[in-house]
């Protein structure tokens, strides 16, 4: 019977950009009203027996920069025994965007090699990456979805790389977002095509949960 790795005693930290953030840092404090809220109250009702300790350090608006420049601050000094990582879809609009600074997918793939290397280097940490995802369907034409579906496959490639390199768990929740909408509406799980709802963020805790079952 499967049995979930995260284990008695041990810490575990999300990191990300709003996603993870989903209010950790006003009234929902700490852990926000998102997919991080969500896997712990699953943990918590499985697993009562089992005390875990849970740190969010999302931070709306972020990229793989932002996650570089205070790693030593969110994550290095609290020596996690998990981190999880779900970080890419505002680096990509930021090189659609022009948006300063910019992200290309070449500078996302350095910094976020580096906070793998710095996490297996300066911690005993289990690494958990969750690919960037993006709700919708509309892949045809020049219109800014369209372009979105048309780079991110260069983002999710650097996700799956550095899984493959640094033997990490990984989440394909794109993947797993693309399935959803081959049966529904994107409507039912995110009102634009970035921020899932309340429906969204348990289809991304429900994911992490497999990922985590030995």
């Amino acid at each position: 019977m499967a049995e979930l790795a995260v284990q008695d005693g041990q810490t575990y930290l999300f990191q990300g950009d709003s996603i993870t953030d989903a209010g950790r840092r006003a009234a929902a404090a700490p852990y926000g009203i998102g997919y991080a809220a969500i896997f712990i109250d699953m943990v918590t009702a499985q697993y009562p027996e089992r005390n875990i300790r849970f740190i969010n350090k999302g931070i709306g608006g972020d990229r793989v920069t932002g996650l570089y420049d205070r790693w030593t601050d969110d994550v290095i000094r609290h020596q996690p025994d998990w981190v999880s990582i779900l970080i890419g879809i505002n680096d990509l609009h930021s090189v659609l965007r022009a948006a300063d600074p910019m992200v290309p997918v070449e500078l996302y793939r350095e910094k976020y090699e580096g906070i793998l290397a710095r996490t297996r280097q300066e911690t005993d940490a289990n690494l958990v990456l969750l690919d960037p995802f993006y709700m919708s369907i509309d892949g045809e034409g020049d219109g800014f979805r369209a372009m979105v579906l048309e780079t991110i496959p260069a983002y999710l490639a650097v996700v799956h790389e550095m899984a493959e390199k640094y033997q990490t768990r990984h989440v394909p929740l794109h993947d797993v977002f693309a399935r959803q909408l081959q049966y529904r509406d994107s409507d039912v799980f995110c009102p634009e095509p970035v921020h899932p709802n309340h429906t969204g963020h348990v289809v991304i805790a429900t994911a992490l949960l497999q990922a985590l079952m030995d």
